[in-house]
């Protein structure tokens, strides 16, 4: 029997890696991110939001991780401020990876500026890529635009977590899920209702009937969770859709839970 040949090694042809380069593969800029960060994101932080954080030990400092928070917001400002948190108050700094939806490919310029900000398209190989193959932090939100478009009236109420796919992407990459608990966006800039008809004729995503151009100056409060193992369930442990949907339910709850005791502590919307 003839002996199968090794396919080539074409590494040698790749080009280098350049030292200077500023944009990672994925399109994300140190430069744009470094500037909104020293600026927008740094007076939003510790001036406008006032943000608090608890149990950021729980953030891994070493290997992939899969951070699942709730999302609010007619322009949410939580994963810039989550990703803030991890670099300031985190004893060892990383860079944290949002996935977005695909409908910011509808908006050139906005898609654009999310990609040099870290956000990566929403799809389960560029989750698992991140973080198995380069063992960074992600951070999803499962609500998706159905937490953003959410009225006021409804606040802190979790929507759907979808199919658990977050979960399932976890389990393939064998990385911890660490659920976040965030409240004050819901209040930085509230969703009293839509219009509709300018929904159709402008084709934008939503049009929201908010009370102010800008973000409120609301208090905010990042709660990291304990992480939750996802590599002691055996082998393949993602086939199981029964066990992936009960994974998903269980971070939905314990987010749900913290978010209800932050509420019952929280003396005042604007100062904690």
């Amino acid at each position: 029997m003839k002996e199968l040949e090794a396919p080539p090694d074409h590494r040698a042809h790749l080009p280098a890696i350049e030292p200077e380069r500023q944009v990672t593969d994925w399109g994300r800029s140190e430069r744009v991110e470094g500037f909104f960060d020293k600026t927008i994101y740094e007076f939003l932080y510790h001036y406008w939001f006032r943000v608090e954080v608890e149990g950021i030990e729980h953030v891994p400092s070493t290997g992939g991780a899969l951070l699942v928070s709730n999302h609010s917001g007619a322009l949410p400002p939580d994963a810039s401020m989550i990703a803030k948190a991890i670099k300031t108050e985190h004893a060892r700094p990383r860079n944290l990876h949002m996935t977005v939806e695909h409908f910011f490919k509808g908006y050139p310029g906005l898609s654009m500026l999310v990609a040099k900000l870290g956000g990566v398209p929403a799809h389960p190989a560029n989750v698992h890529r991140l973080l198995h193959d380069e063992e960074e932090l992600v951070l999803v939100f499962p609500e998706g635009a159905k937490g953003t478009e959410k009225l006021y009236k409804d606040r802190y109420r979790l929507q759907r977590f979808g199919r658990g796919g977050f979960v399932e992407s976890a389990m393939r990459a064998r990385a911890p899920i660490v659920p976040v608990a965030l409240i004050g966006a819901e209040e930085a800039m509230p969703i009293f209702a839509h219009i509709r008809p300018l929904k159709k004729l402008t084709g934008l995503i939503y049009v929201p009937v908010i009370p102010a151009p800008g973000y409120l100056p609301a208090k905010f409060r990042i709660r990291f969770l304990e992480p939750i193992p996802t590599d002691q369930w055996g082998e393949e442990p993602w086939n199981d859709k029964g066990l992936v949907q009960t994974v998903a339910e269980e971070v939905r709850a314990r987010i749900q839970e913290e978010l209800y005791e932050m509420l019952a502590e929280r003396k005042s919307v604007w100062l904690g």
